[in-house]
């Protein structure tokens, strides 16, 4: 899957609200990150919890740039939780962990400027 980082990138296509709702994004928070030396990319394996319903799950995140390591749990962050796992190298990633890019292309996590509970879906 390739996903554009260009912020001066013209709008997808439409969709429908239910197109829309099978994108099952939620608010989970970073209990675990450590680093990743492996990846192609520089990135950070990162264990999220996302609540009773969902749970404890695991995602890769090319977030180096901006975030230390030792910054990251505690931090809530929204991620795709409906994508099939994918191999990065040994690394089985499980969510994709959300984010935009900045004026350099560094990538700037997505969260909610309150804390929410755990599992609470994007709508």
């Amino acid at each position: 899957m390739h996903v554009n980082h260009d912020h001066n990138a013209v709008a997808s296509d439409t969709i429908t609200f239910d197109d829309f709702l099978k994108v099952d994004v939620r608010i989970g928070t970073i209990v675990a990150a450590e680093p990743f030396p492996e990846a192609r990319k520089l990135a950070y394996k990162l264990v999220i919890d996302f609540g009773a319903a969902i749970g404890m799950k695991k995602s890769s995140a090319q977030i180096v740039d901006r975030y230390a390591l030792d910054d990251l749990p505690g931090r809530q962050v929204a991620a795709v939780v409906n994508f099939p796992p994918r191999q990065i190298g040994k690394f089985m990633s499980e969510v994709l962990t959300l984010g935009f890019a900045d004026e350099a292309g560094a990538v700037i996590l997505f969260a909610p400027d309150h804390v929410v509970p755990n599992g609470s879906r994007l709508f």
